[in-house]
């Protein structure tokens, strides 16, 4: 079968074996795979702490049909269901059950946890337990939903855990790219008054098409957050550069809730706080990543109602995957793209 593969920095689309599902997998024939700004780290070597050792199969968000299950993967998941996988990559392929992260819904930190990898393929085999079934509503193109969804629904969900109520007017720092453009939704979803922020007109027009109150340039973002509501109740970065973090927390009033989603590369350094700063403004800061399963039926469930919808403006056959990331990395559409033929 054709899959992508990343050996020492480079890239390729090579036949390898079919994989076979082993105890509670469950054999997936992949439909359509969504691109995700990580894999495009991962093969630039953005994020050396992160790089497992080479071969590396890629690709961590996608749907597919169940082709084979393995011994007791009949609990969870049936032959010829439609599913969506993914879990945003990192702690979607296992996770223990048992300890405590995974008993308060935050699998990504149990010390057994493994990611997906691998959805740029014609196969994948993995734990039936990180499957969700599809209902009919929700079509092949909303596979970008199993990263860039799930992880944009969390983060916003963690607003309401905060005490940040429906009504208050919230920044999400990249609001037009792969992440941002579905946190706008979710957030329009919610009841919040949001603030889309990106950089360029057409990016802009594209925040305020998805429902967003309102769309500012970053460079006018601060400005406009202290005239129009003396700083928001909260920001959400879904930006990959260090820019928008800084940016994140001037948005903020005091006492307000930071929340950081996007990587930039190592390479950008450290974000800069002030303890005189921190005590005078007394923000919460804290990370997002990715979701849980439960999360994910949540999120399905809000696409199958048409309040969440992925914007694909890339469309391209697994042999493009090179291409499709040369484009990405220049920022040249916004939303998403997406791998709908694996064949070829």
């Amino acid at each position: 079968m054709k899959a992508a593969i990343l050996e020492n920095g480079k890239l390729e689309i090579k036949e390898v074996p079919k994989p076979a599902p082993k105890n509670e997998e469950a054999l997936v024939r992949m439909i359509t795979a969504g691109v995700c700004h990580s894999d495009l780290h991962l093969v630039k070597g953005d994020w050396p702490r992160f790089v497992v050792p080479f071969p590396m199969p890629l690709g961590h968000e996608g749907i597919g049909i169940v082709e084979e299950l393995g011994p007791g993967a009949e609990r969870f998941i049936q032959k010829g269901d439609r599913v969506i996988l993914g879990l945003g990559g990192a702690g979607g392929g296992y996770w223990c059950g048992a300890c405590e992260y995974c008993l308060s819904g935050r699998p990504r930190l149990c010390k057994e946890t493994k990611g997906i990898m691998g959805t740029y393929a014609e196969y994948i085999s993995l734990w039936a337990k990180s499957l969700v079934k599809l209902p009919d509503e929700v079509g092949k193109r909303e596979g970008p939903l199993a990263c860039g969804g799930l992880t944009a629904y969390s983060a916003v969900k963690k607003l309401l855990k905060h005490e940040v109520l429906p009504g208050k007017p919230v920044a999400l720092i990249g609001a037009g790219g792969g992440l941002g453009h579905y946190s706008v939704q979710v957030a329009k979803a919610f009841g919040y008054k949001v603030v889309g922020v990106d950089v360029g007109q057409e990016k802009l027009d594209f925040i305020k098409s998805l429902g967003a109150d309102y769309a500012v340039d970053a460079g006018e973002a601060a400005q406009f957050a202290k005239e129009k509501f003396k700083g928001v109740y909260a920001s959400i970065v879904f930006s990959s550069r260090l820019s928008g973090f800084e940016l994140g927390l001037k948005l903020i009033k005091r006492g307000g809730v930071f929340i950081s989603v996007g990587m930039p590369a190592a390479s950008e350094g450290s974000l800069s706080l002030s303890p005189l700063d921190l005590l005078a403004r007394d923000p919460l800061i804290m990370a997002s990543a990715v979701g849980n399963v439960e999360e994910m039926r949540e999120l399905v469930q809000l696409a199958a109602e048409g309040k969440v919808k992925t914007h694909i403006s890339r469309e391209a056959c697994l042999t493009e995957l090179p291409q499709v990331f040369e484009e990405l990395e220049k920022g040249s559409y916004p939303g998403r793209a997406l791998i709908n033929n694996m064949t070829r």
